[in-house]
């Protein structure tokens, strides 16, 4: 095992101490680590995916990450600027000999990582990257004949047979000292607006919490598609920025809900789509099923800045996109029916919906996103069937029968009765005295009219 005097280790989806994987793997190899953040005008400014919501949710937990190393007496460095830029600078300055990290999978990621490896190896330094954000990776997990899956109930089942290692605990020295060109505080190298309205705060500690209180999820599997009920983890924005490993998370529902429970299934598809991305990375800007590159989107800005401002007069859409604008979350289940709306009811390309997302959501995972979005245009693999279109009347009156959730995010509905909001009659005469608008489209006939258009592509 190669041993280092000075290394740093680079935090990015990983903003814990806690089994993780790659700064143990720096602490075991090295004399000293250097903790480092680095914010990358990439990512943060030419990004047009940048999510604000989600910058805020990264400072907080780069805030709890600097409290965790203050406990260790050390501190986070924190840089802005091009990774190789600040590399070079640091092996000038501190005479770093290695650069540890963890992998990512992304398209983007490998990019930045092989660049980051080029250069550690014309600075003459050490570049490792450990394996960490999943339970399996890629290389690990594939079919009998060697090919990556494609669907995800076989790659479930394969993978729940594999072991899945126990967390590790990081043991070792950190550099204490000031490093010279480093910002001592996150609001030098992030800039954000604060809200108070986020569904969902950033940072181990947050974390940490839910899953302590991991019982109270046994009732999920009956609760999860209502969207009135806080009755998802919240997990998600945790694990997108790795403030407990997906070690953690799986042990404490294995733990406390057992193997068996549907939150396990939950994180499969978190790997599924990872997985998906790495061996398909052509998924990120073009359809998994090529043969649906060819269908024609409208072009209907009037109809998207409905979607976007949940100003489409279907209720259940409008009160998820609301719910995303005001907190960067949605309900998993209108996360679906809002999607499908997009591109069922109004035909409206998918990935202009995937960025619209990734622009709001506080937990917006690219590999994740991307195939969530891919599985409701009924474009990616394993997808929903193109024939099977979510009805957002009947979606709302069987999840949100006494329309809550509708009410709580849609004030101008607010003392509507259940028939008025349900109803296309009764409702479509309040509409015309109230603040609320109808409905753009017509569900049935839209739906309608994106059967014939997957249709006559399958067909050829």
């Amino acid at each position: 095992m190669l041993h280092y005097k000075t290394s740093a280790f680079l935090f990015r989806r990983d903003l814990r101490l806690h089994d993780n994987t790659g700064l143990i793997q720096a602490l075991r190899q090295s004399e000293r680590v250097i903790a480092c953040f680095i914010a990358s005008p990439k990512q943060l400014k030419t990004n047009v995916y940048c999510s604000e919501r989600a910058v805020q949710c990264m400072a907080e937990c780069l805030d709890d990450l600097a409290m965790q190393l203050r406990q260790r007496g050390a501190r986070l460095s924190l840089f802005q600027g091009h990774e190789p830029t600040i590399i070079r600078a640091l092996v000038k300055a501190q005479g770093i000999d290695a650069i540890f990290c963890n992998r990512d999978y992304t398209p983007f990621a490998r990019q930045r990582d092989a660049e980051i490896e080029r250069t550690c190896k014309n600075a003459g330094i050490g570049f490792h990257s450990a394996t960490d954000a999943l339970l399996h990776e890629p290389e690990e997990l594939r079919k009998d004949d060697g090919a990556p899956y494609r669907v995800f109930t076989p790659f479930f089942r394969r993978a729940i047979a594999l072991d899945v290692r126990m967390p590790t605990q990081a043991r070792g020295v950190f550099f204490a000292d000031r490093v010279p060109g480093a910002k001592a505080h996150v609001s030098s190298v992030l800039s954000w607006q604060p809200s108070k309205e986020a569904a969902v705060h950033g940072g181990r500690t947050h974390a940490l919490a839910i899953l302590r209180r991991m019982d109270a999820f046994r009732q999920y599997a009956c609760d999860r598609d209502i969207p009135s009920k806080d009755a998802t983890t919240h997990l998600s924005v945790h694990l997108t920025f790795g403030t407990i490993s997906v070690r953690e998370a799986y042990g404490a529902i294995v733990g406390t809900l057992g193997e068996d429970h549907p939150l396990i299934r939950q994180l499969y598809w978190r790997e599924f789509f990872t997985h998906v991305a790495w061996h398909f990375p052509h998924v990120f800007g073009h359809a998994f099923r090529t043969e649906f590159q060819k269908l024609q989107w409208s072009r209907s800005q009037r109809n998207f800045q409905a979607w976007c401002k949940g100003k489409t007069g279907v209720p259940i859409v409008d009160a998820g996109m609301r719910q995303l604008n005001a907190t960067g979350y949605m309900h998993n289940r209108v996360r679906m029916i809002a999607s499908s709306f997009l591109v069922k009811d109004l035909h409206i390309d998918w990935r202009k919906g995937e960025q619209y997302f990734a622009q709001r959501l506080l937990d917006y995972d690219p590999s994740v996103n991307n195939g969530n979005w891919q599985w409701s245009a009924s474009t990616g693999c394993d997808a929903q069937p193109w024939f099977r279109i979510f009805n957002p009347w009947l979606q709302q009156k069987r999840y949100d029968p006494a329309y809550a959730y509708i009410k709580k995010w849609i004030p101008e509905l607010a003392e509507w009765s259940v028939q008025a909001i349900q109803g296309w009659g009764v409702g479509m005469q309040e509409q015309k005295r109230g603040t609320y608008p109808r409905p753009i489209v017509d569900h049935a006939r839209e739906s309608a009219f994106a059967k014939d258009m997957y249709a006559r592509i399958t067909r050829m």
